[in-house]
């Protein structure tokens, strides 16, 4: 601290202080030296403010964000964070990991026969015999519906994350004493391990599911090993990792622009510019199969330059041809964001395209910000100094520290359509959506929900203070010359 007041003769941060009553809170200070004739700092001037209702906010929107309301498992979110963390570790330590998907069998039947809050009370009943079998070096997580995950850390061999597995069916043959029910539930579970079947969280959930599949296919109530004789996708994954690279040099990869709507009107308001892969044996190669091999390769950086400079230059075209559009957004890639030189590269892009800069939206993750806070704040008013916009994609699913948010140059949050779905019914949903809304309202920032697919959704966000909303309700990504500007659907009469 000190050292910073004395070379930048300024300094801010957080703190813990202590009140009169004897209680602990934490203050926001900002302290500035006051220099005299000769230069020399003579005085301090410090000011203090009490950020524990921002502290408070910050926690409860993590818990809800990162924990399932109904067990207090972790989410979905939060589990795939602990999975990549701990794939990372095995793969440094050469060890292995297991991860145990596991599915209540004919849980509709409950929902249907006893209704869904004894469904919920199921729920809970499951989540607590699960956690009484495992310590706390083992990840449980609901996943959604009557799906949990189990990660093991250090399995090493079949036998190991086979034995789990009988030990959770062998659980369910006590009974669960709801109230006046006594009910009997199996379960049915997927395995897929690490390295061997797959190298990432994403394959490891999605082996586990065909193998899942395969042991609710042989009758339930047991457990299925993935084998590649599953899937054809993980040869698939290689032969792509190749054909990606040509994909580069022969000029595959096209732009698809996916409106944004103005929530208020339903007109056209800006659209964002999304990459896919044109492939010529393959058709169209789905972004959630090639995002992820050119993320790990290295390449994305390079996709990301070539879609934001053949974004740039449409959206120059479409201006000149006199379209109303106030934006084109544009995703930046951490890779790309880690690059200490990103606003020279932008800042190039806008002067070979011809392009306003106020025309620019550049989505930045939540995740990559995060790698490097003070490091992202410093990138994120460099390129906002271009006189751009930032916006930052997927908000709610990291960990970001709202007072870091405060400081940072952005003027748009967007929803992550996973918080969307569930919307207007879910609580849990409603309860995020409605604090971000107000999050954003508090720091003068605009509202974008993603994922939007149906007009109770559209009507929800709008009520509730949302500006912006694309999703395929609205209409799905498509090239240039096929977006309908004229089309403003009004999804406030399909609400009624």
């Amino acid at each position: 601290m000190y050292r910073s007041i004395l070379s930048a003769g300024q300094w801010s941060g957080e703190i813990w202080n202590r009140r009169k009553s004897g209680d602990i809170y934490p203050q926001w200070q900002s302290i500035r030296g006051i220099k005299d004739q000769d230069g020399q700092i003579r005085h301090f001037v410090a000011v203090f403010s009490d950020i524990t209702a921002i502290k408070r906010s910050e926690q409860e929107l993590a818990q809800l964000a990162h924990y399932d309301a109904l067990t207090d498992l972790p989410n979905r979110l939060l589990f795939t964070d602990r999975a990549t963390q701990a794939l990372a570790h095995a793969r440094s330590s050469k060890r292995g990991c297991a991860l145990l998907l596991i599915d209540l069998d004919h849980f509709k039947n409950i929902n249907d026969s006893l209704g869904h809050s004894v469904g919920d009370q199921v729920l809970k009943a499951v989540a607590e015999r699960l956690k009484s079998l495992f310590d706390s070096e083992l990840t449980l997580a609901r996943l959604g519906g009557d799906e949990f995950a189990l990660l093991v850390k250090n399995c090493q061999q079949t036998v190991q994350a086979a034995a789990l597995a009988q030990q959770i069916i062998d659980s369910f043959k006590k009974p669960f004493l709801l109230d006046d029910h006594e009910l009997f539930m199996t379960a049915s579970i997927g395995i897929s391990l690490f390295p061997g079947d797959a190298l990432t969280v994403v394959q490891l959930l999605r082996n586990a599911d065909s193998a899942l599949f395969k042991a609710k296919s042989d009758g339930r109530e047991g457990y299925a090993l993935y084998t590649e004789e599953l899937t054809a996708h993980a040869q698939q994954r290689v032969e792509l990792a190749s054909e990606l690279h040509r994909a580069i040099e022969q000029q595959e990869l096209r732009v698809f622009y996916q409106p944004i709507h103005d929530l208020q009107n339903s007109r056209i308001k800006g659209v964002e510019a999304l990459v896919r892969w044109e492939h010529p044996r393959r058709g169209m190669v789905s972004p959630g199969e090639f995002i992820p091999i050119a993320e790990q390769s290295g390449l994305i950086a390079d996709i990301d330059a070539w879609v934001l400079n053949t974004a740039c230059r449409q959206m120059r075209t479409w201006l000149e041809e006199g379209v109303n559009l106030s934006f084109v957004a544009v995703n930046i890639s951490s890779r790309l964001f880690s690059h200490g030189d990103l606003d020279r590269q932008v800042a190039q892009v806008l002067r070979d395209t011809g392009l306003d800069p106020g025309f620019l939206e550049l989505e930045v993750t939540e995740s990559a910000v995060m790698d490097d806070p003070e490091q992202a704040i410093e990138q994120l008013h460099r390129l906002r100094n271009l006189g751009l916009s930032l916006a930052i994609d997927d908000f709610g699913t990291g960990y970001s520290s709202l007072l870091r948010l405060k400081r940072m140059p952005v003027q748009k949050l967007k929803i992550d359509q996973g918080f969307v779905a569930g919307l207007p019914v879910d609580e849990d949903d409603i309860a995020i959506v409605r604090i971000i809304i107000a999050l954003a309202r508090s720091m003068g920032m605009r509202v974008l929900a993603e994922g939007i697919e149906q007009a109770e959704q559209a009507g929800f966000l709008l009520e509730n203070g949302c500006q912006l909303g694309q999703g395929y309700w609205f209409a799905r990504p498509m090239p240039a010359e096929k977006i309908d500007w004229l089309r403003a659907p009004d999804f406030r009469q399909r609400v009624i």
